[in-house]
């Protein structure tokens, strides 16, 4: 079986002033082993987490399973292999990733475990508070649509992160009666966003009548949206999603988008601070078991007044999507600088 990696080297500018392992940082290596890596979010969420191993001077090895959730297991047996003295498991299935993250353990490795619920005390949790994400985009859904709508909603169940923001999604349903859901439906089915749209076809035909789309995921939104715009139907239906990349902003501000608002962390942001918390353990220091990254609200009306057309203008203008000072200890090196 072949072994995707990929190596970084590189030496921070004052390592003797770093705690070990990371006064000789040459000499550590972690692995990312990746479950997700189709879209945006998972491109920018792995250009975090390679700044901020650059930052630290450790050789990064990335292992991606695209999917396979046996791979998966396969490779943090493959990472424990390699030596690496520490391990960010990304997305995945409880039920494969759970004894080989106990396997890893078991071998004196440090782990945490980015949006995939491993059920072991010892491997910190990095999460994008997604019921928060959630909450955001559903707060402006009543606020922009009142209590009572027809919704159409996209889930894909035993996916931790979406697991969360499907528990917000009953909440919601509970707190307000008036909300009538339609239609489930959703796939991670490659490539995902012609997958969803796909079954969005087939769910706004037989539901014309739907007012909202709940898509909390952006892979899921440009789906919905691809058969919103097929049917005719932006004036009628509007777009509530999770996450955000420069392709979704274009998206948003097309003229007549139905995509409307979503909330997101930095999903570079979000690398960086897995590759933290890890180094964190690595130092003999205790990021948190929930090592949360907080999330922002974005609307289609803030992209236009603003005018943000990519990832970097959304940074610069709203400042509070740009850095998370989440697990952030004063010596370790910040890649933002």
């Amino acid at each position: 079986m072949a072994l995707a990696a990929t190596a970084l080297f590189s030496l921070p500018a004052m390592a003797q002033d770093m705690p070990a392992p990371f006064d000789k940082p040459g000499d550590v290596k972690i692995a990312l082993v990746r479950y997700l890596s189709t879209g945006d979010f998972f491109q920018a969420y792995l250009a975090g987490v390679e700044a901020q191993a650059k930052a630290l001077g450790v050789q990064l090895q990335v292992l991606d399973s695209r999917q396979d959730a046996a791979l998966q297991a396969d490779m943090v047996d493959q990472a424990i292999a390699l030596g690496v003295q520490g391990i960010i498991i990304q997305h995945g299935l409880t039920e494969s990733m759970k004894e080989a993250a106990q396997r890893a353990v078991d071998a004196g490795i440090k782990v945490v475990a980015f949006d995939v619920n491993v059920e072991n005390a010892a491997i910190p949790q990095v999460e994008q508070s997604d019921r928060d994400l959630a909450r955001l985009a559903l707060e402006q859904a009543v606020k922009d649509n009142g209590e009572s709508w027809k919704a159409g909603y996209v889930y894909v169940a035993g996916i931790a992160p979406l697991d969360r923001r499907d528990e917000t999604w009953r909440e919601f349903k509970a707190k307000y009666p008036g909300i009538n859901e339609a239609a489930m439906f959703g796939t991670l089915d490659n490539p995902i966003a012609n997958s969803v749209a796909n079954q969005a076809r087939s769910v706004v035909t037989a539901n014309p009548d739907i007012q909202v789309m709940f898509a909390p995921y952006d892979e899921f939104a440009k789906g919905v949206k691809i058969a919103v715009d097929e049917a005719g139907l932006t004036d009628s239906i509007k777009i509530y999603s999770a996450d955000i990349s420069t392709a979704d902003i274009a998206a948003m501000r097309e003229p007549g988008s139905a995509w409307v608002a979503t909330a997101a962390t930095n999903p570079a942001v979000v690398g960086q601070v897995s590759v933290r918390a890890l180094a964190m353990l690595l130092a003999g220091e205790n990021p948190g078991q929930q090592v949360i990254v907080p999330p922002t609200l974005i609307t289609q009306q803030q992209l236009n007044d603003n005018d943000i057309k990519n990832m970097e203008e959304l940074s610069a203008k709203l400042p509070q999507f740009a850095h998370a000072d989440v697990a952030m200890p004063a010596w370790m090196p910040n890649p933002n600088k």
